[in-house]
């Protein structure tokens, strides 16, 4: 099983290598493409099988590919010789084809046929097939296959996130990607178009056991969007895609300081020509997290006081999701499809506070206390028209999409703060306000992608798209006069911002012998206006273009090394445009900037790969008026605020391996250190320039006896500094074991997040003024019990697909 495991990960990685980098080659230039099928004794196809091509003079290994479902295999630019094919699945005795010869000058040889006998570890009728590994490296991603990870099990989408090769969630659930802020989102190739705090409920509220896998893309072509500085990461959720009907059913519960539940439903009938596919999902999250903030501040004459902050949070969230679409086969050549999704959630804050106010340390002169209450909600609809259409047998393709999402946000807040003389006796009379924020997102998107093969080693690519996406936040505030509620002006407002993106792309891909390159440009034409009614409206109108170079060449039959290069650009979130005023107290509060403008970067990346598993890359990104949360203070009032910085320089060193130590020991070790260098010669009243070396690593691994699997994660962050910020080292273990039983259609998953209760996210700044520390712990210790019941036929494949809107989706607020 040792050997088997390995070629099934290798197989993956030449299977994605020869998926992007091969296309209908000439024996002259590309080499052959030699293809084959694998049925068992009853002539039914072997899919997911292990299949080698040997030289037939030495057995040397020449390449390794996995059977589809058909039992189809194929390996592409094979030189002229003579080979035999093998293959091997658990459950079946070794199969090999007599040997035959790939003459040169020819495109496409047929290998013979092959049929597997079942071997005598068959056990009880029961077909064992082997599992993705957890992490995965392909050519352009590193992808996380969630769907049958222990981890996963009863986790929402952003704890199952955090868990990724390379990225970190900090505090405020902002997403990192190797150290860097600006990463794109996308759940099943669409953007999400969300606000970094609706992007953070959303995922909140998205249960794991929906999503397959995640793919970390770093450095993407352009055929996507030019969006997220530091990469994509695309969601991909599930979609049960066998004949007949089928399904499976989810039920979990999970105990930290409070009780939670979650529990989904998939369905999919295929029959004929017609695909239907449905998911809904719910559940309740009720958390504890604590936050304790020392800070300093000092007046004109540099005379000092002393804050002491501690805020006791506990958040309830309660979400509803659907999707539903079906595709239908219109022809043999042109299907077409429509989704429709949406949610409608609710989000529950009581927030308790106490902030302790002094003229020298560890006294008290005054205190006030803020209980607070925000009742949230989110809801969306969402709906996807796409048509794909074959256009010949020689890859030309069209395909379209049309989009159309509609958000409705709505958030009722109440803040009463008490002051308090150093006795305990009332000081004055309290402050209480309240705040009715109704927002509204609409957002329409187009998008037409066009394929054609020049010849057999070249293909070009081009395509267009336009957005269009309106935001109307509305801030009703009060404040109560000693009589009754009247309206503030100080901080009653309306934001509207509306942007339009129209962008088309070009790529060429070339195939040589040894070596791929692709090239390829992305245009974006941005006009956008935030009015802030009454006071202030920005306007912008901006030509972009977005070039980017792939190149991979092919050493030896276990050394590859590739190159690539792109030009991204962040747009400043809706939020962080929005200069309305948020209070946490009197003396703490956020506010957003109109004036900030899209940050630029340039990537660079370098990878080397041996042995189509252990994978290191070196990469380099300069990014110019790059966007970054600040802290400044007023007098004794610190806010947090965006700013454009001038520039932040990125060097990274990433390293993937993974290992099989026995046929029941298997895992992943990733470790990326990097230096993060922000600079900036005009911050409010100073200037900025710092940086640090961060180490961050992450092991899992995995151990299987028999129907039994057990998991474990460890991670560790060294200190980080990011602006103005200085972040502690962080730090855990999660673990999980999995027992399926009844033919492999029940499994019991039990997992423990945070097994020794040690993760904390701490921070502190003594920069620009700022002088605090801030010490936050969360109701990070959880265990999980997850049963899932699987349904129905499970053979024939259905059709994935990704939409337009995906892209713009995931700078809103959401409510998931």
């Amino acid at each position: 099983m040792k050997t088997n495991i390995l070629n099934i990960f290798r197989t993956l990685l030449l299977v994605a290598i020869s998926w992007s980098t091969s296309f209908a080659q000439d024996g002259k230039s590309g080499g052959t493409k030699v293809s084959g099928s694998l049925s068992n004794e009853q002539g039914k196809p072997m899919d997911y099988a292990t299949v080698s091509l040997l030289r037939a003079t030495d057995s040397t290994v020449v390449k390794g590919a996995l059977s589809n479902d058909n039992g189809v295999y194929t390996f592409d630019r094979i030189n002229a010789g003579k080979y035999i094919v093998k293959a091997t699945a658990v459950g079946y005795e070794k199969a090999a084809t007599k040997p035959f010869v790939v003459s040169e000058n020819t495109a496409t040889v047929a290998a013979p046929a092959l049929s597997m006998k079942a071997g005598n570890t068959t056990l009880n009728t029961v077909t064992i097939t082997a599992a993705k590994p957890l992490i995965e490296r392909k050519i352009d991603r590193t992808v996380m296959n969630v769907e049958n990870s222990v981890l996963a099990a009863g986790n929402t989408a952003m704890e199952i996130l955090a868990k990724a090769p390379g990225v970190t969630v900090d505090k405020d659930d902002n997403i990192s990607l190797k150290g860097k802020q600006g990463v794109t989102v996308m759940i099943n190739d669409k953007l999400t178009y969300l606000t970094a705090a609706q992007l953070a409920t959303l995922l909140r509220s998205t249960d794991g056991n929906t999503i397959k896998s995640i793919e970390i893309i770093t450095n993407p072509s352009a055929k996507y969007d030019a969006a997220g500085n530091s990469g994509i990461i695309n969601i991909k959720l599930k979609k049960n895609s066998q004949s007949g009907t089928n399904g499976s059913v989810t039920v979990g519960v999970a105990k930290g300081k409070f009780w939670r539940d979650n529990s989904s439903l998939n369905l999919n009938h295929k029959s004929g020509k017609l695909n239907v596919f449905a998911t809904l999902s719910r559940g309740d999250n009720k958390r504890d997290r604590d936050i304790n903030i020392d800070r300093i501040t000092r007046d004109s004459l540099g005379k000092p006081s002393y804050f002491n902050q501690l805020t006791k949070m506990q958040p309830t969230n309660h979400y509803n999701n659907y999707r539903v679409g079906a595709d239908y086969d219109m022809t043999s050549r042109n299907t077409i499809g429509f989704v429709v999704s949406g949610y409608s959630n609710s989000w529950l804050d009581s927030n308790n506070g106490k902030t302790n106010i002094s003229a020298a340390p560890n006294q008290v002169d005054s205190s006030l206390t803020t209980v607070s209450t925000i009742n949230q909600t989110y809801k969306n609809f969402a709906a996807n028209l796409n048509d794909k259409f074959k256009i010949d047998t020689s890859g030309q393709e069209l395909s379209i999409d049309l989009d159309y999402s509609k958000f409705k946000n709505n958030s009722i807040a109440q803040y009463d703060t008490h002051y308090f003389l150093p006795d305990g006796s009332p000081q004055h009379a309290p402050q209480l306000l309240r705040n009715q924020t109704p927002s509204n997102i609409t957002i329409y998107t187009g998008k037409v992608d066009y394929t054609k093969p020049l010849s057999k080693t070249v293909k070009f690519e081009t395509g267009a798209k336009f957005s269009s996406v309106k935001t109307d936040n509305d801030l009703q505030a009060q404040i109560f006069d000693g009589n009754t509620y009247i309206n503030d002006t100080t901080r009653t407002n309306r934001f509207i911002y509306t942007e339009k993106i129209t962008a088309g792309y070009l790529n060429l891909n070339k195939q040589f012998k040894k070596t791929s390159v692709q090239l390829g440009v992305r245009a974006e034409y941005t006009q956008s206006n935030g009015n802030l009614m009454g006071s202030t409206s920005v306007d912008r109108s901006y030509l972009n273009f977005f070039p980017s170079v792939f190149i991979n060449h092919t050493l030896n039959d276990k050394n590859e090394i590739s190159f690539s290069y792109s030009r991204r650009i962040d747009r400043p979130g809706y939020d962080d445009l929005n200069p309305f005023i948020y209070y946490l107290d009197p003396y703490t509060f956020s506010k957003g900037n109109a004036f900030l403008k899209p940050q630029y970067t340039n990537n660079f990346e370098f990878n080397f790969t041996h042995n189509k598993s252990l994978n290191i890359s070196l990469g380099y990104s300069r990014t110019t008026d790059v966007i970054t949360e600040i802290i400044l203070t007023e007098g004794q009032k610190s806010f947090q605020t965006s700013l454009n910085l001038q520039t932040q320089n990125s060097y990274s060193l990433n390293i993937d391996a993974p290992f099989t130590i026995t046929k029941w020991w298997t895992g992943n070790i990733n470790i990326n250190s990097f230096y993060l260098g922000f600079k900036s010669d005009s911050v409010g009243t100073g200037r900025l320039s710092d940086g640090q070396v961060t180490v961050q690593a992450k092991t899992t691994q995995t151990f299987t006896f028999g129907s039994y699997r057990f998991e474990i994660m460890g991670d560790y962050q060294s200190p980080l500094t990011y602006g103005i910020y200085k972040i502690k080292p962080r730090y855990g273990v999660d673990a999980g074991l999995s027992h399926s039983f009844a033919n492999k259609k029940v499994n019991i998953k039990l997992a423990v997040d945070d097994v020794f209760n040690i993760r904390r996210n701490n921070v502190s700044s003594h920069t620009l003024g700022n002088d605090f520390d801030i010490r936050q712990r969360s109701d990070s210790r959880v265990g999980r019990l997850t049963f899932t019941y699987n349904f129905g036929n499970s053979k024939i494949k259905s059709r994935e697909h990704r939409s337009g809107a995906d892209d713009e989706k995931g700078r809103v607020k959401g409510g998931n």
